[in-house]
Formats: C-alpha cells, sequence, structure tokens
C-alpha cells in the first residue's frame, strides 16, 4: 500500500500554503473552508492544485 506524503517540509511554511491554497481556490471559484474539505469534488480538488501550480509557474519563470 502507498504511503501518504502530502507533509509540508518547512513546518513554518504551513500557514503561508494555506493562505495560497484558498486564494488559487477563489481564482478558480471553489469554495474551501478551514479544515476538512472532502466534501468537494475530485474535479475542484484538482482545479485548486491546478492552479497553484500554474501560479508557481509563472512565479519561477518572473524570477529568470
Amino acid at each position: 500500500m502507498s504511503k501518504k506524503n502530502n507533509r509540508i517540509n518547512v513546518p513554518e511554511a504551513r500557514e503561508a500554503m494555506d493562505k495560497f491554497k484558498m486564494e488559487a481556490a477563489n481564482e478558480v471559484g471553489v469554495n474551501l473552508k478551514e479544515g476538512y474539505n472532502g466534501d468537494i469534488s475530485a474535479r475542484e480538488a484538482g482545479s485548486v492544485g491546478g492552479q497553484m501550480v500554474k501560479k508557481m509557474i509563472e512565479s519561477y519563470e518572473k524570477s529568470l
């Protein structure tokens, strides 16, 4: 069985990552709440994750 590995490597970054996730969710129109969000669809969760990756790539490209 696979082991879940979605831990944040730098614990001090948790608050910033949560804020980043909420911003990305708002941008794609997904209503996240603090804490458990197991009631959203896989499609909604994927759109939030995809938006986060898109923003990270844009940030990296700007730094080049």
